[in-house]
């Protein structure tokens, strides 16, 4: 595989062909997966994979399946279809997936504003639809007649009516803006610090504070649809305890594996597209070494550019301090 040139301080995460032949030792292919598999990445097709699963054994799903798009992925491409067979074929990958999760357990399934009608259309005659998450990418082109679409869906579904839900573990730390005192002067409801005035806030169903990866990020992969760490983050921290399972079975570049172990959390990953599968494992060799997630630190979610000057920043990202002033 040739290599692509690059600019000399792009991060993208990349193989080269040594590392491939030893990465490709740890993907498990289908008849090697069976109840007992944990911990791994899984080269194969979700729809074959799951049948061979533990049944009732995840806890949470993160369901990010191609869009209703004609895009390609590596050496395999997704064809556009009409809504109602993108329906259907949705409502079939839920059905074969859906038997793999726990009665307490969390699905999270992404989609944007076109494909979210299926998806509402499914999970409602399936699972309890709980909530739909809108986040802002800033990737995205322009159109002449009609708007730019810059957002994207997760909707926050359960297989029943008893779950989990962290709310304290996903707050997010806003600079304040008014900082209203007491009577004594104390601070009312937000903290004081020498780099600034914070208040931690619950989180709604609106991320406006998510960056997709881009090339000087070292999370960054050449995967075209690539989750940002700190989005799936959000959705681990929230509906999983340490030592639960996260089940993503289009896997991509690895994002959910790598942010479940980087959370303490068992993880599997399936993926069809061979080069993706081995991004993920390297990405995973990484996570042993380096468990920050950017834009999370302290227990607390940072919203976007608040943390530029504050102490930690480096070792939050796992990065030198020269990248303080990139978004978070």
């Amino acid at each position: 595989m040739s290599e692509r040139k690059r600019a000399p301080r792009n991060r993208t995460i990349t193989l080269d062909e040594t590392e491939r032949d030893g990465l490709r030792a740890r993907l498990k292919e289908l008849s090697e997966v069976d109840a007992g598999t944990i911990d791994a990445t899984i080269i194969g097709d979700c729809l074959e994979v799951a049948a061979r699963l533990a049944p009732e054994s995840v806890d949470m799903l993160f369901l990010d399946p191609p869009y209703n798009l004609n895009k390609r992925f590596g050496e395999r491409s997704f064809a556009k279809k009409p809504v109602v067979q993108y329906t259907e074929w949705l409502a079939g990958v839920l059905d074969t997936l859906l038997p793999t999760v726990k009665n307490t357990g969390t699905v999270y399934i992404c989609g944007d504003w076109h494909t979210s009608a299926s998806i509402f259309a499914t999970a409602s005659e399936r699972l309890h639809v709980r909530n739909r998450i809108t986040w802002e990418r800033e990737k995205g082109r322009g159109a002449k007649t009609n708007w730019k679409n810059s957002s994207e869906d997760i909707w926050f579904c359960t297989v029943g009516d008893s779950y989990t839900f962290n709310v304290a573990e996903v707050k997010i730390r806003r600079r304040v803006i008014a900082p209203y005192r007491n009577g004594d002067g104390t601070p009312r409801d937000w903290q004081e610090g020498k780099e600034g005035n914070f208040r931690d806030t619950h989180p709604s169903n609106l991320w406006t504070d998510i960056t997709v990866p881009f090339w000087s990020m070292p999370e960054n992969t050449d995967h075209p649809t690539q989750k940002s760490e700190k989005l799936v983050a959000k959705l681990i921290l929230a509906s999983t305890n340490p030592g639960d399972l996260v089940l993503d079975p289009f896997l991509g570049s690895g994002t959910t594996s790598v942010v479940a172990r980087k959370l303490g959390r068992r993880f599997l990953g399936i993926e069809c597209e061979q080069e993706y599968a081995l991004l993920a494992e390297k990405r995973l060799e990484l996570a042993t070494s380096d468990t920050g997630v950017q834009g999370y630190s302290e227990g607390v979610f940072w919203e976007r550019n608040s943390f530029n000057s504050m102490n930690g920043r480096a070792r939050m990202s796992g990065q030198p301090d020269e990248e303080s002033h990139r978004p978070i």
